[in-house]
């Protein structure tokens, strides 16, 4: 298994971040072929599997605000207003995905990309940990 932790700058906003590019990255520095598995060890993010650009990224954002408001209903209350919102995402959005890796190549669908959900605004820096599974 060769594995590694990406630093991660989300800022002080909601997001949904491409990880697609460094986690191919990744798959064709080891080559081969196995399963990537992508992990964000933090208890208020996600990994999704979704199209980005053309306003996807956008439509979750707000499916999840709608899901999940940011207001003062939320028992697990430190932080930023609806904070404990953001511990709720992970079981809609879990924190890892698992992709086949083909000859060194993310063997993702012509629209689909690796992404980090991240609704936690009082945390601006996350980690990811990849790691390539060879059979």
């Amino acid at each position: 298994m060769e594995s590694t932790v990406l630093d991660v700058t989300t800022g002080h906003r909601e997001v949904v971040l491409d990880l697609t590019p460094r986690c191919a990255e990744f798959a064709a520095e080891h080559g081969g072929d196995g399963l990537l598995q992508v992990f964000v060890p933090h208890a208020t993010a996600g990994v999704a599997i979704i199209e980005l650009g053309a306003g996807s990224d956008d439509d979750l954002l707000a499916a999840l605000r709608d899901l999940l408001p940011a207001d003062d209903r939320w028992r697990h209350a430190h932080g930023s207003r609806g904070h404990g919102r953001s511990h709720v995402m992970p079981a809609l959005i879990p924190p890892y995905a698992t992709v086949p890796v083909i000859g060194g190549r993310l063997q993702l669908g012509t629209w689909q990309s690796i992404a980090l959900v991240d609704l936690n605004v009082d945390n601006p820096e996350r980690q990811v940990r990849l790691s390539l599974l060879r059979g």
